[in-house]
């Protein structure tokens, strides 16, 4: 059974479905979320959180019907709810210590999973415009929830998109 069907099993209720959900897709989701936020105790609230999540609303899953998958489905639940974790520490001035930038193999796989001359070009761009694609394109984040993810203004979140564009733009051409 592949993940997809694992969450329809889920939305009608089968725990052992969700277990298995759980057993394959929680240690790549805790070390995705460790690349954002270096405190376990709040990962571990977002995955808490995220897997709950999950149960409840495993019917709301449109899947393969919109071109999606399980395990992006379940990525966008967990980048949100890990959103609303800064949100609310940032509401009670407690700063949260971000992970240490280092390659992630999802990196490298995206640029070798790209055409040589993108995947240069990805690999070339300044890590914290990279950050900010990753956040927005990959992610499907909002300038808004990228900003807080990443501690940066709004403005700044806009700024480093337009020069990631046109960065790649001018690599490319």
């Amino acid at each position: 059974m592949n993940e997809e069907q694992l969450v329809r099993a889920v939305a009608r209720g089968d725990r052992a479905a969700f277990e298995e959900l759980y057993r394959r897709t929680s240690p790549w989701l805790a070390v995705r979320l460790r690349r954002r936020c270096a405190d376990e105790q709040v990962v571990a609230e977002v995955m808490q959180e995220t897997y709950l999540a999950v149960w409840r609303a495993a019917g709301s899953f449109a899947g393969a019907a919109v071109d999606g998958t399980a395990v992006g489905w379940l990525w966008t639940i967990a980048a949100r709810r890990l959103v609303d974790a800064f949100r609310r520490r940032a509401h009670q001035a407690w700063p949260l210590p971000v992970a240490a930038a280092a390659p992630a193999a999802e990196d490298e796989v995206l640029a070798g999973a790209l055409s040589d001359d993108v995947g240069g070009a990805l690999r070339d761009l300044a890590p914290e415009l990279r950050q900010v694609l990753q956040a927005m394109v990959l992610d499907g984040l909002t300038v808004r929830e990228t900003a807080v993810l990443l501690g940066v203004p709004e403005g700044t979140v806009k700024t480093r998109a337009r020069r990631a564009r046109i960065a790649m733009r001018e690599a490319l051409s």
